[in-house]
């Protein structure tokens, strides 16, 4: 049985306030478990950190990994946070590099011993500096299916935090979907500038109703609360909103971490290099991202012709075509 450990402290590198936590167990396949930390922009409790976050819990807890992480840290303190952790001996460093690309890289190019995964918008570097994507899209294009149907306006809104690619093929693989049913839809969109801002994300929801929109895609926590008050309804991404808000959110455009975190841990363990994409771990076919919905709030034919589809994507018989570019 795994001996479970934890802990809170201060993180001398990442600055006053950032907290750090682990779990120790014992590794299935390896003498001891391999030490990883985790750097996070943003609070573990947002919605794209929580679901890397939940992923390397989860493995600690299997006794894959030893794992301590950082919160909240500025884009200033950042490669201080890495090197701090790389100094340390930790052997994999998970991060998310957007707003540090060059910063990150060139902590990766001075710790060669150290294996980074990072959120990154730019290829990975041998032999130490792995890269991942967000891609939930298989999903968020399945909950367009459903969507379909369910406007009376049809017009169907969508709020990001960024237009960046990530975010892009996330919200054009849900337009693909609606339009897949009901060609003639109409689409409206918004970018609040920021990750975590759920009352600028209700305002964007709110305009959008205003303009005609009925189904919302919610990239951005906040979007349902503004479905919630003004009785339309949304789709969730990344996480599951459906107990949050029932009778609201019909379905989440889920996305799962722990296959990405189980192939880079084994190439870790067997010593290979991990300067390589690691994205497609995100896709369906590996269970890195899947559909939940209530099946209360939308018709049987719909849910028929959204299976299907599922079932083509899992077995490779039809791909979701990914379309980064910025939605108008």
């Amino acid at each position: 049985m795994s001996n479970l450990i934890t802990r809170r402290g201060l993180l001398a590198a990442a600055g006053a306030g950032v907290s750090t936590f682990a779990i120790g167990g014992r590794f299935s396949f390896a003498a001891e478990p391999i030490k990883v930390a985790g750097v996070h922009s943003d609070p573990v409790e947002n919605g794209w950190n929580s679901r890397i976050h939940e992923a390397l819990l989860s493995a600690a807890k299997d006794g894959t990994i030893d794992y301590v992480f950082s919160e909240s840290v500025s884009a200033t303190d950042y490669a201080r946070a890495l090197r701090e952790y790389a100094e340390q001996g930790v052997k994999l460093i998970w991060g998310q590099s957007y707003a540090v690309e060059t910063e990150a890289r060139q902590v990766a190019a001075d710790y060669p011993e150290t294996a980074f995964l990072m959120g990154s918008s730019g290829g990975p570097v041998a032999p130490n500096f792995g890269v991942f994507g967000t891609r939930n899209h298989e999903a968020a294009y399945l909950a367009g299916m459903l969507a379909a149907g369910l406007s009376k306006t049809g017009t169907f809104g969508s709020v990001g935090g960024y237009p960046i690619p990530e975010v892009n093929l996330l919200i054009n693989a849900f337009r693909a979907g609606v339009t897949e049913i009901k060609p003639d839809a109409k689409f409206l969109n918004g970018f609040i500038g920021t990750w975590f801002d759920p009352p600028k994300a209700k305002e964007a929801a709110f305009a959008q109703i205003d303009a005609g929109a009925d189904v919302l895609f919610g990239e951005r926590i906040g979007t349902a609360d503004a479905a919630k008050e003004r009785k339309v309804l949304a789709i969730g991404s990344l996480i599951d909103y459906l107990p949050r808000y029932p009778g609201t959110v019909f379905a989440n455009a889920m996305w799962y971490f722990r296959p990405t975190v189980d192939a880079i841990v084994a190439d870790v363990a067997a010593g290979k290099p991990v300067g390589r994409d690691y994205t497609e771990y995100s896709f369906m076919k590996y269970g890195g991202n899947d559909i939940l919905f209530d099946s209360a709030l939308v018709s049987p034919e719909a849910l028929t012709a959204m299976e299907a589809k599922r079932a083509a994507i899992k077995d490779g018989s039809f791909t979701v075509a990914i379309d980064d570019t910025e939605p108008a």
